[in-house]
Formats: C-alpha cells, structure tokens, sequence
C-alpha cells in the first residue's frame, strides 16, 4: 500500500487521537529498525521521541520479536485467573529489577489503566478517598485519569469523578517558588503542606507524581524534593505513588527515576517501556504490606486480558534487551553529549529559551522575546511553531512539538553520531524560529 492510501484508508475510517480529524496529517510508516522509521516510499525519519516516548530498545528487535511468536505458538491467552509460565517469569523479573519491597504486581494494557487501579488501590488500603495530583502532569485518558491529570486535556473531561485535588509543581509555568532548587523545594513543600492542612490529611489516599514530569515540561525535581515529599506524606498517612509510565526503564540513566533521589514509591506505575511498545502492556506494582493488604481483602480490579501471555512475552524479551545491553548504562552516558548539543545551540539561537534533559528524556523551550515568552501559548500553536514543526518533518526528524517547545526524546540503543546527527537538525530547526525571534 501507498503512503498516500494508507493516510486516505486511515483518515476515511479511523479516529486519530487529541486532534480535529480534518487537521491531522499522519505520517505514514511502513517499517522500523534501531532508531529509524520508513515510510512505503522508503523516506527514512529519525526518531527523536520514541514514537510516544515508548520504543527504549528501538525499533525491530529481534529478540522481541522471536519471543513474541514462540509465544503465539506456545500460548496465545489465558483467562486472568490462569497461572502461566510467561506470568510467573515476569513478575519475579519485575520482583528483582524493581527496588526495594516492590514485590507484587496487578499486569493491565496500559499506563492509563495502571494509574486507574492505582486509584482504587490507594482508597481500598488506605480506606480514604482523595487523591493529590499536580497541574503539569498528564497520567492518562481513562475519565478517572484524565480528571488525575493536570494539564489542558483534562477540560472537555470535566465534570469528572470526585476526590481529585490539583497542587502546584515545584517549577509552575508562571510563578516561581524560588531561583534555586533548595528554595523551590522548601517553598513548594511549605505550599503542599497548607493544601494538605485544608483538605484534611485524613482525607486523602495519596499523592500521585510523575517522578520528571514529561510531556509538560520534562521537569526533573529539584534537589531534595522527592525525600522531602516522602517525608511530608508519611507524617500524614498519605501513599506516593510514582507514575513511571513515561521516565521509567532507563529513560533517565536509572532503571527507574525516582531512584534519583534515593526514595521508594508505595506504589509505582509502568507502561511504555515495560514491552518497549512492542506490545500493549501496563502494571501497577505494590510494596510488601499493600500487597499484603489484599492477602486478606478483595481487590476489586480486573479485566479480559489481564496478564495477557504474548504482552508478557514481549516485556520479558524487552526488558532482558534493556539491561544486556547496556541500554540504561547509555542512557546515563549520553545525557552530558544532549547538555551539551544543548548549550551550543542555546549559545547560538536567540529563540532558544531553555534545554532540559536528565538521561535521554529532554526537551527545549523557544521563546519569541527576551524577557521569554513562548514562541506559543499554554495549549496553544503560532506560525513560528507551525513552521518548525514542518521543518522537522521536511528534513528526517521525528518528534513531538508541543505548544512552545519539542521533545529530545530518541530510543536508548542511539549512538553519539546518531544524537548528534539528530541535534544538527535541530541546529537548523531553530534558524526558523530565529526568524520569528522579535529582537
């Protein structure tokens, strides 16, 4: 099939996601491998976002694909009650990879529906029914998850379910909690504190956090946020639970981010990168006493295709390719080689405000003034982020522009050359925005 009849086929008779269906133009793909995507026609585009932030080994693996198909042939389902082979490995995979007490695993399709039962997890264990989120955050497109969510994607969702409290970033998009990131940290937990004082800490289940906020900024938090999240939450009773759908698997340069700052997670959520989007596949994990909670108490969660064998076959296979090959390890390495492309181009182009990265998970914020004001508004475009946009898509470059900034997010199996190639795109990228740069 044509690009052209797959983008026809495609738009006559399906719906794309987030988008006005006479707006969207897709990309047609045909086939990937490493970190490259083709069209039919066999135009090649670099991928610097892991599709969804979700491909971390890269695309076509074979090892993934191998253990897909043994699986197809060996066992394609199993009702959710069954005991499996390929369950009964991944979890005690997930049981050994995974820090700490996080032993127990409930295996679902998603990121969204790992954060949904994390919900109803936290309020059956804790016997309490609200929950904290906070505005930059995005955990998902179920109605429970989206009303979790904070950013502008939650509004047509509106009026949702109850129990749901928004809370300020440490790094909001206007206001400032302070220039350093002692300060941010003290104020913004000074601030969570008070909030939690009003609603009334009895009252409340847990907090969820993206541990580095993602499609909202790539935020990282700063330094000594997390232990002094976790602290303030324990004085409370209050659970954290780490949404890793995004930053988890390596994206970081840890196998996880929230081991960045040395804290462990009641519960934690995985997606993406748990089958490297080969499969669709989530999982909610649970420390020893919550898991033990449900030892004794029903949890009133399922669905069809629970611990569905080929998705598990496909996280088995995709996880075993993370770490033996050093793909966390090169993560890790190359994140000083993206501060650095970084830098340069800061350095170079007035439209560039600001570049943020920690391991392989990045983003650069463009900017139409001095005194930094996005080249577009919150939840909105300009025809100087339009036009980078198609730059990218003209000259090979794969990824995800969004309001005033775009996304450095390429699979961990990248070389240097391969990133700085990547970088020398976005080098001329931002001679468009300069254009639209008010001096």
């Amino acid at each position: 099939m044509t690009g052209d009849a797959m983008v026809e086929l495609c738009k006559k008779h399906t719906i794309f996601t987030w988008a006005r269906q006479d707006a969207v133009a897709p990309l047609p793909i045909a086939r990937a491998e490493g970190i490259y995507m083709y069209t039919p026609e066999g135009e090649r585009y670099l991928d610097f976002n892991s599709q969804l932030m979700s491909v971390p080994i890269g695309h076509g693996h074979k090892r993934v694909r191998v253990a897909m198909k043994r699986q197809i042939d060996e066992l394609a389902y199993a009702f959710p009650h069954a005991a499996t082979a390929v369950r009964a490995r991944v979890g005690k995979l997930l049981a050994d990879i995974v820090p700490g007490d996080i032993n127990t695993f409930f295996f679902c399709l998603s990121g969204a529906e790992a954060n949904e039962n994390a919900i109803r997890a936290a309020r059956l264990y804790t016997g309490r029914h609200k929950i904290l989120s906070r505005y930059r955050s995005y955990h998902g497109a179920t109605m429970a998850t989206l009303n979790l969510t904070g950013d502008p994607r939650r509004w047509p969702a509106e009026p949702g379910p109850s129990g749901f409290v928004k809370v300020m970033d440490p790094r909001p998009y206007h206001y400032s909690f302070g220039e350093s990131e002692a300060e941010q940290t003290e104020q913004n937990l000074r601030y969570l504190e008070e909030v939690i004082m009003y609603e009334g800490p009895h009252t409340i289940a847990a907090m969820f956090i993206e541990t580095v906020t993602g499609t909202n900024g790539i935020l990282p938090p700063p330094a000594g946020y997390l232990k002094g999240l976790r602290a303030l939450l324990d004085a409370h009773g209050i659970l954290l639970i780490c949404d890793e759908v995004m930053a988890g698997f390596g994206r970081t340069g840890r196998l996880f981010a929230f081991e960045h700052g040395d804290i462990l997670p009641d519960i934690l959520t995985m997606a993406k990168g748990l089958t490297s989007s080969y499969a669709p596949l989530g999982a909610m994990g649970l420390r020893d006493p919550i898991a033990t909670y449900f030892e004794s108490h029903v949890y009133w969660g399922g669905l069809t295709w629970n611990s569905h064998p080929v998705c598990l076959a496909a996280a088995e296979a995709a996880v075993s390719v993370l770490i033996d090959e050093g793909l966390v390890d090169n993560a890790a390495r190359l994140e000083s080689v993206m501060r650095e492309e970084m830098d340069r181009l800061q350095a170079k182009h007035p439209s560039m405000k600001e570049g943020r990265c920690i391991g392989l998970f990045g983003m650069i914020d463009v900017q139409k003034n001095r005194q930094g004001e996005p080249m577009a508004p919150y939840n909105g475009t300009s025809e100087g982020m339009g036009a980078l946009n198609r730059f990218f898509r003209e000259n090979g470059l794969f990824t995800f522009v969004r309001w005033g900034s775009f996304m450095c997010n390429p699979p961990l199996c990248i070389t240097e050359e391969q990133l700085r190639e990547a970088f020398a795109i976005v080098d001329r990228g931002l001679d468009v925005t300069d254009r639209y740069f008010e001096a």
